[in-house]
Order: structure tokens, then sequence, then C-alpha cells
């Protein structure tokens, strides 16, 4: 089930709303549990057994854990330590953790690599000339929708139990509750246990929370449906084209640009105002990514739950910036290209972290802000826009000679053909212009939802009321409009 659809929208929100408020309080958390197994299992059930697996290991994991934790005297990060220094004395529970982090990275190295691998493997064998090396296998994994989600999510709960940063939930329920929240499940943003730790057992109902709440799902909506999926349509015309001319290849680019952060911005208003309205406040998402003035900075406001979890859980682990420049410039690149596919099991993908990763190590040599520190602002976020820009090509493109072929068209460094004289007819009528426009003076000069949302009053009401409508309106000829990172 997606956000942008008339099932939810019609249907499973209006009925969940209902169910939860009318329960009594002790009841909501496993109404909502409930709730959010439904609205994951609608497409396929058997995904919710794999949910329901990874959510008792890492409870089990946590549980075990704290045990061990207690037996050896250690509190959680903020109470009085025990005699002795806390950060060198051994942690117990070691092979809990490692129980935890190696189920959901086996369940996800299966379920979302195993086609990429094989079919690796078997291109690897054909082009050393061994075809008796190809694995030959018919076995073809469906990828469970949010799996990078709810497993980045749930095993970051026995990592923070395992380090003392917080405290096993004994309750099964409310545990269950947080791993398969349906507003944040299969696109995020990655919701850390600490973040909603008090909220599962006690959390704020008001109008005022649920009225901002609702201004965040209409906000979404709009972005998603009235720009988006537009782009989308300009980007899906360039990049699928036999060929494309420099000009046009550059705005489909562009158009891919504006698609997936208004897509992705668009579902992290929707999953946050889903939250306010049932009581929880999730962090923000993303800070006016296209404003930023490096990749460095860039990272900073791009899917800023997924970047933190990398500093945190992979960066820092790994020794940081702590071991000396050449170690932290390798650090950062291994972060990234792993970053890269955590997105997708690609090539695309891998070098679209490998470009980002090596961009944030020439930053990081130059003093963060990378080649052009001396240039105004402006040409600051220009720059660093380009650079997205030419990475969204990796992200986009169905395979890595299909990127390498847009990138030559995108430099006129390719024939386009006689095919490239139809795209234009596709990508430059009008509405998609204004589109385009209007996506752009949004991204680079209007405010974010978070912000404009701080103070509402009645036109601020009535104007995402009214963007609320015109989206439904338009969705009701769009037909079926997943959002991109639910192939995450």
């Amino acid at each position: 089930m997606v956000f942008s659809s008339h099932l939810f929208f019609y249907y499973f929100l209006p009925a969940a709303l209902v169910v939860y408020y009318l329960l009594p309080r002790r009841g909501r958390n496993g109404a909502l549990a409930l709730l959010s197994y439904a609205f994951y299992g609608w497409a396929n059930p058997l995904f919710m057994a794999l949910m329901l697996f990874s959510t008792v290991v890492d409870y089990a994991c946590g549980l075990a854990i704290e045990r061990g934790r207690r037996r050896a005297g250690l509190g959680v990060e903020g109470e009085t330590a025990p005699v002795g220094d806390e950060a060198t004395r051994p942690r117990p529970g070691r092979r809990w953790v490692v129980v935890s982090v190696v189920t959901n990275l086996a369940l996800l190295g299966f379920f979302k690599y195993f086609n990429f691998a094989a079919e690796s493997w078997d291109a690897a064998a054909a082009l050393l000339g061994a075809p008796s090396w190809r694995l030959e296998t018919v076995l073809r994994v469906t990828l469970p929708l949010g799996i990078s989600f709810y497993t980045f999510q749930s095993m970051s709960y026995t990592l923070d139990v395992y380090r003392g940063r917080v405290r096993a939930l004994a309750n099964f329920v409310n545990f269950a509750c947080y791993v398969s929240l349906f507003p944040q499940l299969v696109a995020g943003p990655i919701i850390r246990f600490n973040e909603v730790a008090d909220q599962l057992r006690r959390r704020l109902h008001s109008v005022e929370r649920f009225v901002r709440g609702a201004v965040f799902v209409c906000l979404g909506m709009a972005k998603k449906v009235l720009l988006a999926n537009p782009c989308g349509w300009v980007a899906d015309a360039a990049f699928d084209a036999a060929s494309v001319r420099a000009a046009d290849a550059w705005l489909g680019a562009l158009a891919y640009g504006f698609q997936i952060y208004f897509d992705f911005s668009g579902y992290s208003d929707m999953a946050i105002g889903l939250g306010l309205m049932i009581g929880f406040v999730f962090p923000k998402n993303f800070d006016s990514p296209y404003k930023a003035e490096s990749i460095t900075d860039f990272w900073r406001r791009w899917h800023i739950s997924l970047s933190t979890w990398l500093r945190d859980y992979l960066y820092v682990p790994l020794g940081g910036n702590r071991r000396g420049p050449r170690r932290t410039y390798a650090n950062l690149g291994t972060v990234m290209v792993l970053g890269g596919l955590w997105h997708g099991a690609s090539w695309n993908f891998v070098f679209w972290g490998a470009l980002h990763g090596g961009w944030l190590a020439l930053e990081r040599a130059m003093g963060k802000r990378g080649p052009w520190s001396a240039l105004p602002r402006p040409l600051r976020i220009a720059l660093t826009f380009l650079v997205v820009t030419i990475g969204w090509v990796f992200f986009r493109a169905a395979d890595l000679p299909a990127a390498g072929r847009y990138l030559a068209a995108m430099v006129g460094a390719a024939d386009p053909g006689a095919a490239a004289a139809l795209v234009p007819a596709f990508i430059y009528d009008r509405y998609h212009l204004l589109v385009l426009i209007l996506a752009a003076g949004i991204a680079f000069a209007a405010p974010q939802t978070w912000d404009w949302s701080r103070r509402l009053s009645w036109p601020k009401g009535l104007a995402a009321l009214g963007l609320l409508l015109l989206a439904l309106v338009a969705m009701a000829s769009q037909g079926y409009n997943p959002f991109i990172y639910f192939i995450f």
C-alpha cells in the first residue's frame, strides 16, 4: 500500500485514525502494530513474516544484552557510572549483538543482493572466458518493500542497547510497534529507538499537533503528485529515449533531480505528519539539500536519518577521522560506497557512492568546502548542485553503460541520432516547463515544510487543504505512482 493511493487516503487512513482514537491509551500501540502489519502486508502477506522474524530476533537479543549489562553492573549513558571506567571495561552481550547484526545483514543481503551477486558472478565468468563457472541459477528473489529501512532501524536498537545508550524494551508489543510504525515503515525516515522510546510509553495528543501533522501530509502529497510525478515524466522521456541531444539530456537530469527530491521529501513530510497525527514526533529528514554549499553540506541536509546512521554505526566504528588523513579518506569512501549499495543492488549505486565518497574526501583535504570555498555563496550552491545532478545520472540510468551514454550525451560527445528529434515533443510543453520552474523555485527559495508549519493560520491551513484537493484530483488521472524509495 502506498500513501499516494485512493486505498490509503479514502479507506486505510480514516479507519486507522478512528480505531486509534477510539481505543484506550493502553491498546493504541498494539492497534498501531496490527494496522502497520496490515499496511505492510497488503501487497504480499509473506513480507509480514519476514519483518516479524527480524523483530523477534532483535527483541530477544536486546533483552539478553540488557541482562548481561545488569549482571556486570553497567547502566545507560547519563546514569552514575560504576567504579572504574565503563569505556574500558568489557561489554557483556557481545555474542547477542553479533546475532542481531548477522541476522539483519543476512536478511538484507539475501533478499536485496542475491540477484545482483548471481548476475555479477555470471558476468565475470563470461568476461574471463570461463562459462563453466556460471551459476546458471533460476532462483530470483523478490525484494520486500522497505527491508533496508526496518532492518537498519531494528539493528540500531540492539547496537544502542549494547553500547549502553538505551535500555532494552521489555514490552514486545511496544517494540513491534516501534519497528513497524506504518508512517515511516517502507521509506523512512530511519527512526532511532532513543528518539521514540519515551513516546512509546506516553505521548502528547493535541489538536495543534494533529493539525500540524495534517498540514505536513497535505504538503507532502502535493510535492509527490503535483511536482515529483510530472518531473518524473520529463526524466523518463529523456532517460528512456534511444538517443538524446545535449540540451535535452541536461533537462532530463535536472528533472530527475527535482523528481527524487520532491518524491522523497514529500514522503518524509507525510511520514512526519502522520506521526504527529498519532502523537509521535519524528526528526527532520531533509533540510533544503539543494541549498548546500558543498557535498559535505549536502549530506548534512539530504536524507539526514540515513547519513547520521551511517556516521554513527559505520564511519565512527571504522575510526572516523581519528587515525590520520589517509584513513579518514578511506573511511569516507568505504561508507559512501556501502551507502550507495544500501540504495540498490547495482553497480550504478556503487559508482554513485564512490563519486560522493571521493568528493567528500576531496573536500576534507581542502577544508570541507572543497575546491570552490573562495567563491560567492550562489556559485558554491550552483556548483554543488551540478555535482549532485551528475551523480543522479547513475541513480536513474538502467545500468552503467546507459549511464555512460547519457553522460556522453550531456557533454555532446555522443551522436544523438534521428530518434533524438522526438524527445523535445515530450518534454518542452508548457505544463512540464512550468512544473520544472516551480520545482526549482521551491527547492532553492521556498521555506521548508518543517519551518512553514511551525506557526499555522487559517490562510495557511486553507492553502494546504487546497493543495491536497488538487493533488487528489491529479492522482485520479495518474494511476499507480509509488514513491521512488519504495524500491530501497
